[in-house]
């Protein structure tokens, strides 16, 4: 079934559960119900509240409903007729009120039985087109998702074409829960989030640091290979770095969480700004690294590498784990180059990208998107074209298959989005590579942007009267001025690429703990080895192995409680440790360990120098063990 078709059922399966909750709680009253990625949902305000319980109820209504036939008719009806139809549904109302602003003279509402509701479709023809379907679960969602508007319910569901399918996806939901990143974060000790500390802000334990320090190192390693140079930028910027970018009016209302400042005394107030923000973007940092002394064609492309943490000030109600967060660290790489340079530089990038997923972590289902011009940008057509045409050329003679993701690229240019499944089909967004004409150039300011700057209260306050800001936008300009000193002598504009292959730290080790299952790659894995001594006149040469393990670079944890050998064992097997090395006197008088590996497989016993060549073999090759 087509993407479009399956949205469409899906969409009238929302509208099939607004027909059976109405039909049981006849005073409910209804908000919107959407097609989502896997499933729909349904907005709903109850006079009394409901529970997960009432679920199979609804369901058994639906199916009620579902097998009479009935056809989904549409009907347009004047702005009159609808506020007349819908005049005890308030959120309807709303946004009847809301339409009754544009020139339309007439909605659509489609008819299903005696249910009708305000829509603009499409639909399928009848209730029977209708695959197999189950509600999932409940929740809290403001009124068109701002906090000040009143919380309804939620109700989720999914439907698929077929009763298999709709089967894989509900053992797909159930395999997730057991994988929960934030679960298994707890149960492992890997990482915890304190509301003194602040939401989205994630504290990293030491067993996670651990695999953090090892991933990062790992990843400088290969980056300095391609040629990479690192940098380190600050945490904060000003203001007028993210105006000049125009990042500023596009990504206010989430982006930018502002710094705090508090007057000393003796002090002027002319010593402090409210310019100052804590950085959502790496970008004009490594712009002004560039620009920090004038640069030849012949230090291009120049490559600059930096793992640097960001904030982007998330709503509450989104954030999520590791996976959604306020503050994180991008594996964040620009690419100064010219135009000539751009197809080649991208097919390294992608190269790099298919080696780190596919070889290093096992994301053997890599897929890749073309992200074209969106409705508002900046810059000519001609860049796009340009640009599009760079990515795609590259994505071609690297035999990398690709769908156009038509109208998505960032407002600066265009780009490919790479996403991968995991180990139970899931898929994740991961790295991004952009092409970027626009914020390495100097251009003009628009009546447009000036505007979009004075709604601003940040602005209006700073500069007083519009005719300020003006002169203020217009002094500092539109974009960075990025060039370089080309063979003829003359400078000319470099081309940028922007580009990520884990995105950010926080989110990687969010998908790679629920990929693993908390079962993590032994050269990631926090604790290599468990030594089990199985009595107290064990330990000493537990104490041995452990030197050896240790001085070996395996690391490695010795059991010394006062536990019994199973219990031990079942613990380290809890943690998901990839070897456990049980030691006894068969294993004292052989110099050797009894080995277990993660999983229940048992290895037995082996000289210890020869288990010490298989783990660093293991390591080398970054095996799942």
């Amino acid at each position: 079934m087509e993407n479009q078709d399956l949205e469409k059922m899906r969409h009238s399966c929302s509208h099939l559960m607004a027909a059976a909750v109405l039909s049981l709680w006849p005073d409910t009253r209804l908000g919107i119900g959407p097609a989502i990625e896997n499933g729909f949902y349904y907005d709903f305000e109850f006079s009394q509240p409901i529970s997960d319980a009432d679920l199979p109820k609804i369901e058994e209504k639906m199916a009620q409903i579902k097998a009479k036939n009935l056809p989904f008719v549409k009907k347009e009806i004047s702005l009159d007729e609808a506020k007349k139809m819908f005049y005890d549904q308030p959120y309807k109302l709303e946004l009847i009120s809301e339409l009754s602003q544009t020139t339309e003279a007439k909605v659509s509402i489609y008819q299903t039985g005696e249910f009708e509701d305000l829509c603009k479709g499409p639909h399928v023809d009848n209730t029977k087109e209708i695959g197999p379907f189950k509600l999932l679960s409940l929740a809290g969602a403001y009124w068109k998702g701002d906090e000040k508007n009143k919380m309804l319910t939620r109700i989720y569901g999914t439907c698929f074409p077929t009763q298999e399918e709709l089967k894989h996806y509900l053992w797909q939901l159930e395999e997730a829960k057991k994988r929960d990143h934030r679960k298994l974060g707890q149960e492992l000790d890997l990482f915890s989030t304190s509301p003194l500390t602040g939401q989205g802000l994630i504290l990293w334990h030491p067993k996670l640091s651990v695999s953090r320090n090892i991933l990062e190192q790992f990843w400088r390693e290969e980056h300095i290979k391609r040629g990479y140079q690192l940098v380190y930028t600050p945490h904060i910027a000003t203001m007028e770095m993210f105006v000049k970018t125009r990042h500023y009016i596009k990504y206010i209302d989430y982006m930018f969480p502002v710094m705090l400042h508090q007057y000393i005394e003796g002090e002027s107030k002319s010593d402090y700004s409210v310019d100052e923000q804590l950085k959502p973007m790496n970008c004009p940092n490594h712009i002004e690294i560039f620009k920090s002394r004038p640069r030849s064609y012949k230090e291009l492309p120049l490559r600059m590498a930096e793992l640097g943490t960001v904030y982007r000030y998330e709503r509450a109600g989104v954030i999520h784990g590791l996976t959604r967060v306020r503050g994180f660290t991008q594996d964040d790489s620009h690419i100064f180059c010219t135009p000539n340079q751009v197809v080649e530089e991208v097919r390294d990038i992608l190269k790099l990208t298919k080696y780190f997923y596919e070889e290093i972590f096992g994301f053997k289902d890599y897929k890749a998107y073309l992200a074209t011009r969106p409705e508002k940008y900046l810059g000519t057509e001609e860049m796009w074209e340009l640009a599009q045409n760079s990515l795609k050329k590259a994505m071609e003679l690297e035999k990398i298959s690709f769908q156009i993701d038509e109208g998505q690229g960032v407002f600066y240019g265009p780009k490919i989005d790479s996403k991968v499944k995991d180990s139970i089909g899931r898929e994740w967004q991961l790295g991004t590579i952009q092409v970027d004409f626009n914020l390495p150039s100097l251009l003009e300011t628009t009546p447009e942007e000036i505007e979009q700057f004075w709604q601003l209260k940040t602005f209006k306050d700073k500069f007083q009267k519009k005719e300020n800001l003006e002169k203020y936008l217009k002094k500092i300009g539109r974009g960075l001025d990025v060039k370089y000193i080309d063979k003829d002598g003359k400078a000319k504009q470099v081309v940028m690429i922007h580009r990520t292959i884990l995105g950010s730290m926080e989110r990687f080790f969010g998908i790679l703990i629920e990929h693993f299952a908390g079962a993590f790659p032994v050269w990631l894995a926090p604790v290599q080895a468990v030594i089990v001594p199985i009595t107290d006149k064990h330990l000493d040469f537990g104490k041995e192995v452990y030197q050896k393990l240790f001085d070996s670079e395996i690391r490695v944890n010795l059991d010394d409680r006062n536990e019994t050998t199973s219990a031990k064992i079942r613990d380290a097997e809890l943690q998901k440790v990839p070897y456990i090395l049980v030691v006894g006197d068969k294993e004292i008088k052989s110099k050797s360990v009894n080995v277990r590996v993660r999983g229940e497989k048992v290895l037995g016993e082996m000289p210890l120098n020869k288990f010490i060549d298989l783990a660093k073999e293991d390591i080398a090759k970054k095996r799942q063990v």
